[in-house]
C-alpha cells in the first residue's frame, strides 16, 4: 500500500464529493444503525456523516490512511474505533454487527469474495449491509475501455480495479439484495442488502 496515495486521495476526489458523492454517502449512512462495521474507512470521509449509529468499528489496512482519518474521527458525532485490519480477516466474533457499510472500497480489496464472506459472518441475521461502489459497466464499449485502462489504473491508483463486477460478487455471496440504485449511467451503484442468516 502506498504512503503517497492517502495524501492525494481527498484532493483527487473533492470535485466528485462536492458534486454528488457526499449526498449519496449521507443517504446511505442514515440507514446504518446500532453497532456499525465500516469496511475500508480510508481517510474517514464517512465519519462526520454517521447520525444513527451507536458505535462504528472502522477497519482500514493502510496506516497512512488511518493517520489521515483521525481529524475526522475526532469531530464525529458518534463513537468511532479504528482497527488496522484487512477485510478478508475480520477480527470480530460472529453476529456482532447490526449494520455494515462499504463505500468505494471493493475496487481495491485483493479478495472481494472472501471479504463478503467475512462481512456476512460478523453481521447479525437481517443486518443491513450497504455498498456504494464503482463497477464494470454494462455498455460494451465502456466496459472494453475499462478493461483496457485497468492495468495502468491499478498502478496509478494504489490497486484500484476499474473492471470489478461487484454487484455480481454480492449476488454470489448469498446476501439478499433489496435495492440497487445506479448513478452516472451505471458506473456507480448503491446496493442495499440484508444478511440472510448471520455468522455460523
Amino acid at each position: 500500500m502506498s504512503s503517497l496515495f492517502p495524501s492525494l486521495y481527498d484532493l483527487a476526489m473533492q470535485p466528485l464529493e462536492k458534486r454528488k458523492f457526499q449526498r449519496i454517502r449521507s443517504e446511505i449512512l442514515t440507514m446504518a444503525c446500532g453497532r456499525v462495521l465500516e469496511i475500508g474507512s480510508g481517510t474517514g470521509i464517512n465519519f462526520p456523516l454517521y447520525k444513527k449509529a451507536d458505535r462504528v468499528d472502522a477497519i482500514e489496512p493502510n496506516p497512512a490512511m488511518i493517520e489521515n482519518s483521525l481529524s475526522r474521527k475526532n469531530v464525529a458525532s458518534v463513537p468511532i474505533l479504528i482497527h488496522q485490519q484487512s477485510a478478508e480477516e475480520l477480527e470480530f466474533a460472529d453476529n456482532t454487527f447490526d449494520s455494515a457499510v462499504a463505500t468505494l472500497v471493493f475496487c481495491t480489496i485483493p479478495n472481494p469474495e472472501q471479504a463478503l464472506t467475512e462481512i456476512k459472518r460478523v453481521c447479525k441475521p437481517q443486518a443491513k449491509i450497504l455498498f456504494f461502489e464503482h463497477v464494470k459497466m454494462e455498455q460494451p464499449a465502456l466496459a472494453f475501455a475499462q478493461e483496457a485502462l485497468n492495468p495502468l489504473w491499478i498502478r496509478i491508483c494504489d490497486g484500484c480495479h476499474l473492471n470489478r463486477d461487484t454487484l455480481q460478487a454480492i449476488r454470489d455471496s448469498g446476501m439478499k439484495i433489496t435495492n440497487v440504485t445506479p448513478f452516472y449511467k451505471g458506473l456507480f451503484l448503491v446496493v442495499e442488502c440484508e444478511n440472510p442468516d448471520g455468522g455460523r
